[in-house]
């Protein structure tokens, strides 16, 4: 079903009037109607699907069932549906309230803040509504005023008239006034913090709370510039960009629009009726010639799904259709979680980083309390760059373990002595963004593929020789991680029957041979067996000092000991290199950890072994081996882009 018209969740506020039933069509048995949440996957007001095979189910359930891909590529970047759509009839004057921004309301109220515009759809004659203030008052004036009730003498009150358009960024002081119908487009929240409301009482006979404090915290107390443009839209913002449609029926009554895979197309009728067509791979419904169409009479809603195609709006109406912008300017977050230390990066559109911030990772601690650390470093360091929340497009997390990317679990990471972690789950408590994970190798191999080494290849395999050997791969620029969780485990191949024992309890794996600890054990075992070595005068006579650096300037400066230890450990590495292209038959083939920074005295002597020992030899291609550029900053930028 390519056009879903849909059936509202309704709210009886007591200061609501009935005209949404009276006068929208809205099927409502009760005395008032304040509210009807045409568009909505809130939990707080469900809309329904009223044709087509999903009838009768949620958006959300269809979204569900359909795939996010029907929200189209500009909404990957929210974790949530991103907006709600409403039509609000005040009667009476609605409570003076402010809404959060997405930190503090994640943060507080466990859901996105509010950036709202209402377009006036119908408004008495001296209609007025309240927007920001006069003039800029302190927190304590503000405080002392919501305390004695004269916070309405301090607000900038406006009159309106059919067809006015306000923007009401989350921060600002606001009240929609009696007899004024609104059609409302924001974020996808249900927060809202009163600090005043005329004294009234609810259905239990009380005094409505007032949220005070919260308020307080998040009300900007200066007045509005109005500098915000939106032209040529009613309204444009990083969460919703909103345009009006009138056609009168005569000199204009028809509009062709095209529905793109980048986002849905919400379609809100404000008045008229006609029929709105779609061809396209649609039910039967509906449908003549292949071609889909559904009426609409005032007050219906109507969703697009992304990539749904040409459309056509026939008749006569006034609307407003929304669609989902790509963000502006947008920045990632980029976090290497390491059993030391913890990189935290934000990452520009150019594949630059911004700034950096390390936090201590403290292994041993519950994993609550680690990510706990690393969301709040994460937010620091968006202020330390004066950088909202909102200009993010999403988290990326690198981790030294095995990953579920789907479910977002680790499901062990021996050396932060996590198993099972819910990192996306918990992560999401301080970041209101979608968020990504994968191990810490393939994150390295994709910061290397988007900004480093292998840029501009999109087959690449990497090997990060550190205190193990980690591996990641990507095919036709996408990270291979396998149906199963955990990814490639690539220096846990056998190179060597029965030889060295591995940490992962096998014997002969890669990382028992071409790691720097097992360079520096084949190094100490040489030392002992002899006494002349140069190595004993490198490390100061104590073993337990040796480092693979200095087993490669040993065999530099001729130590026959520390050569043949050298060449054993190239053949071992090479050994598994080959085996890797002639598996995957990579473009580029990277080194990166410490035992990498040999450079071309370790990259020549094994691109000579894969001239030699690659299946079909230059014939069937071989890739250059290098070592990568990026350092500590590819895990960063790879994460960032897992997103």
């Amino acid at each position: 079903m390519s056009v879903l018209k849909l059936i509202p969740a309704c709210k009886d506020y007591l200061w609501g009037g009935h005209r949404l039933v009276d006068e929208y069509n809205k099927e409502y048995d009760g005395d008032i109607l304040a509210e009807t949440w045409e568009l909505s996957c809130h939990p707080d007001g469900p809309s329904r699907i009223a044709n087509g095979r999903y009838a009768g189910k949620t958006l959300a359930e269809y979204i569900e069932g359909e795939g996010k891909g029907v929200l189209g590529s500009h909404c990957r970047r929210f974790r949530d549906f991103p907006i709600l759509i409403k039509f609000i009839d005040a009667k009476q004057d609605l409570s003076v309230q402010v809404h959060p921004d997405n930190r503090y309301a994640l943060k507080n109220e466990g859901q996105y803040g509010k950036t709202e515009m209402w377009y006036v759809v119908d408004a008495g004659e001296d209609a007025t509504l309240y927007y920001g203030f006069k003039q800029e008052i302190s927190k304590e004036e503000f405080a002392e005023r919501i305390q004695n009730d004269t916070v309405l003498d301090v607000l900038n009150k406006v009159p309106v008239q059919k067809g006015d358009v306000l923007f009401i960024e989350s921060g600002t002081i606001h009240a929609i006034g009696a007899d004024i119908l609104i059609a409302e487009i924001q974020q996808n929240s249900n927060v809202t913090y009163r600090v005043y409301d005329y004294g009234r009482v609810g259905k239990d006979g009380k005094k409505r709370d007032l949220h005070i404090e919260k308020a307080l915290a998040v009300t900007d107390r200066v007045p509005l510039i109005k500098t915000k443009k939106s032209y040529p839209h009613v309204a444009d913002c990083d969460y919703f960009t909103v345009d009006k449609l009138n056609l009168d029926g005569k000199m204009m009554r028809r509009m062709e629009g095209r529905v793109s895979d980048e986002s849905f197309v919400s379609i809100l009728i404000l008045d008229g009726e006609g029929t709105v067509s779609c061809v396209g791979d649609c039910d039967r419904e509906g449908e003549t010639d292949g071609t889909q169409r559904v009426s609409y009479r005032k007050g219906d809603s109507l969703f697009l799904p992304a990539g749904s195609g040409e459309y056509v709006i026939e008749g006569s109406c006034d609307a407003l259709i929304t669609t989902i912008r790509d963000k502006a300017a947008p920045v990632r977050i980029g976090i290497d979680i390491g059993g030391t230390d913890t990189k935290i990066g934000l990452v520009d559109a150019h594949q630059k980083i911004i700034d950096t911030l390390t936090v201590s990772t403290k292994i041993g601690r519950p994993a609550e309390e680690i990510i706990a650390d690393i969301g709040k470093g994460a937010l620091e360091l968006l202020e330390k760059n004066q950088i909202p929340v909102e200009q993010c497009t999403g988290v990326g997390i690198g981790v030294p373990g095995t990953v579920d990317r789907k479910n977002g679990t680790v499901v062990y990471a021996n050396n932060m002595q996590w198993e099972n972690v819910p990192l996306i789950q918990e992560i999401g408590q301080y970041l209101p963004l979608p968020v990504e994970i994968a191990n810490d190798a393939d994150c390295a191999v994709l910061g290397e593929m988007y900004a480093g080494a292998a840029k501009g290849y999109s087959n690449v395999v990497m090997l990060t020789l550190g205190t193990g050997v980690g591996g990641g791969v990507v095919l036709d620029g996408r990270l291979f991680d396998g149906r199963l969780a955990g990814g490639s485990e690539l220096g846990h191949m056998v190179v060597c029957a029965g030889g060295e024992q591995c940490t992962c309890g096998r014997k002969g794996c890669l990382e028992a041979y071409a790691s720097a600890t097992a360079l520096v054990r084949d190094a100490k075992r040489a030392m002992k067996k002899d006494e002349e070595s140069l190595l004993w005068k490198l490390c100061g006579s104590d073993a337990g000092q040796m480092t693979a650096k200095m087993v490669f300037d040993a065999a530099e400066q001729g130590d026959a000991s520390a050569a043949h230890v050298i060449d054993s450990y190239v053949e071992h590495l090479s050994t598994g290199i080959v085996n890797i292209v002639n598996i995957f038959r990579p473009e580029v083939f990277l080194l990166g950890g410490g035992v990498a920074g040999q450079g071309k005295k370790l990259t020549d002597r094994i691109n000579r072994n894969l001239a030699k020992y690659c299946y079909a030899g230059n014939r069937g291609g071989i890739p250059e081996v290098r070592t990568a550029e990026l350092g500590n900053r590819a895990g960063m930028i790879g994460a960032a882009n897992l997103l």
